[in-house]
């Protein structure tokens, strides 16, 4: 019996969490060689003798240097990370005021309501574009940050709506209700009550936004042409690979440095994440 749990054990969890977690980080892993790699070494072929694809005998920074110096990687990272807080500023806004509205108040058609903004969410972004570009076209905001500062909340309100509003509804109503009994208006009950210890939820909602926004490639490549205005992801494919030249060292280096602080952000608040996602509420 003792030998028929082992195995399973490693079956069934030891061995599909090591799969799992070289599947997740070896793409990491990958870049960071990558990145270090001389270019001796990144364009010799894989059957030469002294080829080792997997890691380096000779480390260099030389792809880091040329990352900041010859391209605008430092201006692409403050552009993204200006509008990934922004959108995500207004859409969490927005999605705290809706969500809490959809889960609290009663009025006509709030189930349909609250359905229809999911399915808002699952539209494709590339049937969104067209309508958004003729608009961005209309007031002026193209090649702007703005552009995708107003665009980014068409995609991030409806989740964050959706996200808030399942969390708001595992908040049991009597903590509300005898605020209200003590004198509380709706209002002062929703900001001095509910939002707070909706911490978690808020702080999940915010993460995916963030994400999104910083991830986001369509909008930032169709709205945003001058090289100094575009974000990471844009940038680093557009100004890095030239017809049929790819730049691999430069490519690894700045999608590892476009990673990390969405990596930082998932790590700093990874158990208000957990306790957002599963509507977890102590009392």
């Amino acid at each position: 019996m003792v030998i028929e749990r082992r195995w399973k054990k490693w079956v069934f969890f030891y061995i599909p969490l090591t799969l799992f977690i070289i599947g997740t980080l070896f793409p990491f892993y990958w870049m960071f060689v990558t990145s270090i790699r001389p270019d001796a070494e990144l364009y010799r072929s894989w059957r030469a003798v002294n080829n080792t694809p997997f890691w380096t005998l000779h480390p260099t920074l030389d792809h880091f240097r040329d990352l900041m110096a010859k391209t605008t990687f430092p201006r692409w990272l403050w552009n993204t990370f200006f509008i990934a807080v922004a959108s995500t500023g207004i859409s969490l806004f927005c999605g705290l005021l809706a969500g809490y509205a959809l889960a609290r108040l009663r009025f006509p058609m709030a189930g349909a309501l609250g359905t229809s903004i999911f399915v808002t969410y699952l539209v494709p972004p590339t049937l969104l574009f067209i309508p958004l570009a003729d608009i961005i076209r209309t007031f002026q905001l193209g090649n702007t940050p703005w552009a995708l500062i107003l665009t980014y909340p068409t995609f991030l309100i409806p989740f964050c709506t959706w996200l808030l509003m399942g969390y708001f509804k595992t908040i049991p109503k009597e903590l509300e209700e005898c605020a209200r009994i003590d004198g509380a208006t709706r209002l002062g009950a929703m900001v001095r009550i509910i939002f707070p210890i909706s911490v978690p939820g808020i702080l999940s909602a915010g993460i995916f936004a963030f994400t999104l926004s910083w991830n986001e490639f369509i909008y930032a490549l169709i709205f945003l042409s001058s090289p100094e205005l575009k974000t990471v992801p844009v940038g680093v494919v557009s100004e890095l690979i030239r017809g049929d030249i790819y730049f691999w060292g430069q490519l690894m280096a700045g999608a590892l440095l476009g990673s990390v602080p969405v990596a930082l952000v998932y790590s700093f608040f990874v158990e208000h994440y957990v306790a957002g996602l599963t509507g977890s509420v102590k009392g």
